[in-house]
């Protein structure tokens, strides 16, 4: 009991964990006879439905940096910050398209797996170990200390650890199940995450209503934001000019205008959503139609997600700019959670309970898809090449425990530097680098015969290398104003090229330096896929869905152009 929270809101999380809780060991007694089946415990034996498919997408998906970082940077950059969540349902509906198409055709069900069928297997292994890094390093130590943070400081500010363990431990019972009780638990946490989320946006705005006079309805608080804060309602920041603000300049090297949309966004939203184990194993196991529906609906719901993440942000900057809120905790960060504190008792509760819903969620899903890289594509191919079903089980939930314990101690006491760049900014910065060489690697070995093994390692290490230099370097290389005049002063005494122009430009010359590469090799290459045109072709409702989903981006952009 606290300042902050009090029996209610505690009473409102321990109804919404008992839940959870029965629902997963319920699916996973249903499941138990099936209990050592290897195939049941990592793919969901493929019983997902389309609708726990796009659930699952989107609760492993929105976790702690959505919530915190996302909500931090609509404080900061405005209702541009949606354009990572509304050009992910475009990258989702590419996905549905054309990708998993061709990993359900080839029967792939790891991405190292891809890599193996499709190049060979030092790419497939240097790759699952990479992931494997990346997965328990940054992925999960960000997810668990943002989650943390953001919990104890609703908490009273005394309880950092004890927090950790908890949401680590709630994790590992849901994770220890396999992916049907990750998938089929992750539909009460989004429901749980959208409805908490959904509250905290309605009493935000009813706030801001309240406080210019407007009275308490959510429609009016809405218009105060536009009336107030009109800046944060363009999707393009403007390109700086000789006379900008350091401020300005700032927002623009954050997300850089029209150029976003040329360059980086895509390519991030493209190497998540279609080359990444954490989500595309969600639909591995269905058939292509239940995995198509599955991602459209998960794209639609991506629509709404910015109502959830972003607003309480821009309401967090309206009431600070006015001096109705008078200190943010961690900065721009510490949005989300000042606007939790207006919300009335269980109402809270239920806020907490969302949150905890999409960091859990995402923990979850995390360590299970370390789970199956780890057992499927290292330990079963390298360490115990005949292991049993059985086995390869229980080898998974070693794996998923030795995962959260190694997140757990490099979080305790920040090791890796997470709180000292913010966890939104510490997923972005070592994603970043690598997701170009990553994405060129699997766009052309599944739509490029030509591409060729060689091509592929060059790539990954090229886009790295490249990431780095476009990064680091190109400023003090190539000077401010050669590369499309793009680099600024970023406030420290140097300067800097947008993040998203530097992954543009470094896939566009790792695609052109493995296309040189590969045409260099054998002309003719024995482990290209086969593409049956067939497997592209939509059902009428598959269109519908696409169709209705693109009109709302549309008419979205041509409101807040």
């Amino acid at each position: 009991m606290n300042k902050n929270l009090e029996f209610a809101d505690y009473a409102v999380f321990i109804i919404y964990f008992i839940i959870v809780s029965l629902y997963g060991y319920a699916i996973y007694r249903k499941r138990e006879k099936n209990e050592h089946d290897a195939k049941a415990y990592f793919l969901a034996e493929g019983t997902l439905t389309w609708w726990a498919i796009g659930a699952s997408l989107i609760a492993s998906n929105i976790s702690a940096e959505q919530f915190i970082g996302m909500s931090g940077e609509g404080f900061f950059l405005g209702i541009a910050v949606a354009a990572y969540e509304w050009v992910a349902a475009i990258a989702l509906i590419i996905v549905a398209v054309w990708f998993i198409p061709v990993y359900l055709k080839n029967k792939i069900y790891t991405m190292p797996q891809f890599l193996k069928t499709r190049y060979n297997e030092s790419t497939a292994l240097i790759m699952a170990v990479f992931w494997l890094f990346l997965y328990v390093f940054v992925n999960l130590t960000s997810i668990l200390y943002l989650g943390a943070v953001a919990i104890n400081g609703l908490a009273g500010g005394e309880y950092l650890h004890t927090i950790m363990i908890g949401l680590a431990f709630f994790a590992l019972i849901i994770s220890l199940g396999g992916m049907k009780v990750v998938a089929y638990t992750d539909v009460i946490q989004v429901a749980v995450l959208i409805i908490g989320g959904l509250a905290t946006s309605y009493i935000a705005l009813t706030t801001v209503g309240h406080y210019f006079g407007f009275g308490e309805n959510a429609i009016a608080g809405f218009k105060v934001l536009m009336r107030e804060a009109p800046e944060h309602f363009k999707m393009i920041i403007p390109r700086p000019t000789e006379t900008s603000s350091q401020l300005e300049i700032n927002k623009y090297l954050t997300f850089p205008g029209i150029l976003s949309y040329l360059a980086g966004i895509w390519i991030i939203n493209l190497n998540y959503w279609g080359c990444n184990q954490y989500i595309t194993q969600r639909a591995l196991g269905a058939d292509l139609q239940t995995a198509r529906t599955g991602i459209l609906f998960a794209g639609i719901l991506k629509l709404l997600m910015p109502v959830i993440v972003m607003l309480p942000g821009i309401a967090a900057y309206v009431l600070y700019q006015n001096g109705h809120l008078t200190q943010l905790v961690g900065g721009k960060d510490g949005a989300y959670s000042a606007m939790l504190t207006f919300l009335p008792t269980g109402l809270k509760g239920l806020s907490v309970a969302a949150l905890t819903a999409a960091i859990v969620a995402s923990l979850a899903g995390k360590v299970n898809s370390i789970s199956t890289i780890y057992t499927l594509d290292v330990h079963k191919k390298y360490i115990q090449k005949g292991a049993s079903d059985r086995a390869q089980v229980n080898i998974g939930r070693y794996a998923v425990f030795a995962a959260m314990l190694l997140a757990v101690l490099f979080t305790w006491d920040d090791v890796l530097g997470i709180g000292g760049v913010g966890g939104f900014t510490y997923i972005q910065k070592y994603t970043g680098f690598i997701s170009p060489g990553v994405f060129a690697m699997f766009f052309l070995g599944m739509f490029w015969k030509r591409t060729t093994g060689t091509a592929a390692v060059v790539g990954v290490i090229s886009g790295f290398l490249l990431s780095v230099l476009f990064n680091e370097y190109a400023p003090m290389l190539f000077g401010n104003e050669t590369l499309l005049y793009t680099a600024w002063p970023n406030g420290k005494g140097g300067f800097e090229i947008p993040f998203h122009i530097c992954m543009g430009l470094s896939f566009v010359f790792t695609m052109l330096l493995m296309i040189a590469v590969s045409f260099a090799g054998p002309k003719v290459n024995p482990k290209a896929f086969e593409l049956d045109t067939t497997m592209f072709k939509l059902k009428p409702q598959t269109t519908v869905l696409i169709i209705i989903t693109l009109l709302i981006i549309f008419a979205l952009y041509a409101k807040f152009w």
